[in-house]
C-alpha cells in the first residue's frame, strides 16, 4: 500500500492518519515479515550503513527507537540489556548474544559509543534512520512494496519462534506483555511457520516415548 509506505516507513506511528481510506483489498499485517531474500535483496542497493540497521533489527527485534540509542556498552558478555522506549523505560529487552547477533555485530565497525552510525559516521536520528531507510526502500523497490522497517520486529520473534523458545521467553526478551505476547506473536510469526513448528515439537516427542 503506498500510502503505508509514504506515512511511516518505520511503522512507529500510534495511528495511521490514513486508516480510513477504503482498501483496494481486505488483509492484514498478520504474515508479514522480512524474508532472508528480503533483506538479501534490498542489501544490493543500500548502503552498509542501512543494511547493518536492518541486520541488527532482525536479530534483536528492537525497535528503531530502540536501535539508534543502542550503544556498545549495552553489550555484555552473554546479552544486551537495553530499557526499552516503547515502555517509558520502566522494562528492559534482555537479548542473548546467540552466534548469528555476535556475526552482525562483528559487522559493523565502532565509529561511535552508539552502535549504529549514518553515512556520514555520526549517530542516526529515529527521522534520519527512517528518511535513509524509506529512500533505500524506494531504490529497491521503485513500484513500491508492502513492507516496514517495523516488520523486521516480525523477523526477529520468527527466528526465536522457530529456534524452540516458547513464548513467555520471548516476551521476556523482546520486552512485551506477557498477557499479550500470544496475540502479538500470531500477528508477526506466519500461521504455516507454526503450524510447522508444532509438527516438529510432535514429532519429537512422539521419538522420546
Amino acid at each position: 500500500m503506498a500510502w503505508a509506505y509514504a506515512v511511516d516507513p518505520l511503522g512507529e506511528l500510534g495511528a495511521n492518519p490514513c486508516e480510513d481510506i477504503k482498501q483496494l483489498y481486505a488483509g492484514s499485517r498478520a504474515e508479514i515479515i522480512w524474508t532472508d531474500a528480503d533483506i538479501a535483496y534490498l542489501k544490493k542497493t543500500c548502503s552498509a550503513e542501512i543494511g547493518h540497521a536492518v541486520d541488527l533489527a532482525a536479530h534483536t527485534g528492537l525497535r528503531a527507537g530502540d536501535l539508534v540509542r543502542l550503544s556498545w556498552s549495552h553489550i555484555g558478555e552473554d546479552a544486551i540489556v537495553i530499557t526499552t522506549g516503547k515502555s517509558r523505560h520502566r522494562r528492559e529487552a534482555v537479548i542473548p548474544l546467540y552466534a548469528e547477533l555476535r556475526e552482525v555485530l562483528a559487522r559493523i565497525p565502532r565509529r561511535s559509543p552508539v552502535i549504529l552510525t549514518s553515512t556520514k559516521k555520526r549517530p542516526w536520528t529515529k527521522d534520519g534512520l527512517s528518511s535513509s531507510f524509506a529512500e533505500a526502500k524506494h531504490e529497491a523497490w521503485p513500484d513500491g512494496d508492502n513492507l516496514h522497517f517495523h516488520d523486521l520486529r516480525g523477523t526477529a520473534a520468527t527466528k526465536f519462534y522457530l529456534d524452540g523458545l516458547p513464548e513467555r521467553e520471548i516476551a521476556e526478551l523482546m520486552a512485551w506483555d506477557e498477557d499479550h505476547v500470544s496475540r502479538i506473536i500470531r500477528r508477526y510469526v506466519s500461521r504455516s511457520a507454526a503450524i510447522r513448528e508444532r509438527i516438529r515439537k510432535l514429532d519429537d516427542a512422539r521419538l522420546k516415548r
